[in-house]
């Protein structure tokens, strides 16, 4: 299938992209366009431009600043997947990115595409979420600062305003933090049945503090706070880890689908979390 006409806009300059979409409503930022394109083409999206801002001046990188990792919105997920750097300070992210798509997409697609098409089943998007990333994003009123756990709404809809821009992603870097991650799909690089991020600190085996992510399992990734609860200043063992699974199905309400009904999903989310709190040292 082939997508309506569109216009095409190539900005020199951010503040120029920004015009751009703020004089049309119907205007659509284009950075890898892995998932515009493809939602264009099956005419979900029918944006009357795109705004390429992929090549844009300071876009595209990622460097530390002191206890945050900072990755531009146009990075691509590719370099981000296999940058040292990340593997270094934020291995959650480069665990995630390995189950996002295959090679090919991940070679275009970028981290601040996928969090700004918020899809229910996007894996950076629950990363964000785990991890207390921030995503700085700017408009015609400045630049701002939005917690994940305020960007994600519903189903592809974030509380960015449609002329906005995200230019990075700023990630804790947490020394002291132990990660997992884990999905079910029903082949590599399909959609995420459901999946689940954790972010574990722990005195011994106790668990002092703990973020868990669900993808797949509602309208937007969210955190898991009954399977959190359950772990707070508790030994992470087995048994606790397999009672914080069940409580993360438990509190799942998720969708019906053509891919799974809800009871595959919680089973799915059960599985996910188990394995992903596995991940980490347990007694």
């Amino acid at each position: 299938m082939k997508p309506p006409p569109f216009d095409y806009a190539r900005p020199t300059t951010l503040d120029e992209a920004v015009a751009l979409l703020a004089a049309d409503e119907d205007a659509k930022a284009l950075a890898g366009g892995q998932s515009l394109v493809p939602m264009m083409n099956f005419r979900l999206a029918r944006p009357s431009t795109l705004v390429d801002i992929a090549h844009l001046p300071g876009m595209a990188g990622l460097h530390r600043e002191g206890e945050v990792l900072v990755i531009g919105a146009a990075t691509r997920q590719r370099a981000v997947e296999t940058s040292p750097l990340v593997a270094e300070s934020c291995r959650l992210l480069a665990d995630a990115l390995r189950h996002v798509g295959h090679h090919q997409i991940r070679t275009r697609g970028t981290l601040g595409g996928s969090l700004a098409h918020a899809d229910p089943a996007a894996e950076i998007c629950a990363a964000a979420l785990a991890l207390d990333a921030e995503v700085i994003a700017i408009g015609p009123d400045g630049r701002r600062c939005v917690p994940a756990a305020e960007l994600f709404l519903a189903p592809y809809q974030t509380t960015l305003r449609p002329d906005e821009i995200i230019t990075e992603i700023r990630w804790p870097i947490r020394p002291r933090a132990h990660h997992g991650f884990a999905e079910i799909a029903h082949r590599a690089g399909d959609f995420a049945l459901a999946g689940a991020a954790a972010v574990v600190e722990l005195d011994g085996f106790e668990v002092t503090d703990v973020q868990l992510a669900g993808l797949g399992i509602a309208g937007a990734v969210r955190r898991l706070p009954e399977a959190e609860n359950v772990l707070r200043g508790r030994p992470l063992t087995t048994g606790s880890i397999h009672e914080a699974a069940e409580a993360a199905a438990e509190s799942a309400d998720p969708p019906q689908d053509v891919h799974a009904d809800p009871a595959t999903r919680r089973a799915a989310l059960r599985v996910s979390t188990r394995r992903a709190l596995e991940l980490i040292p347990h007694g």
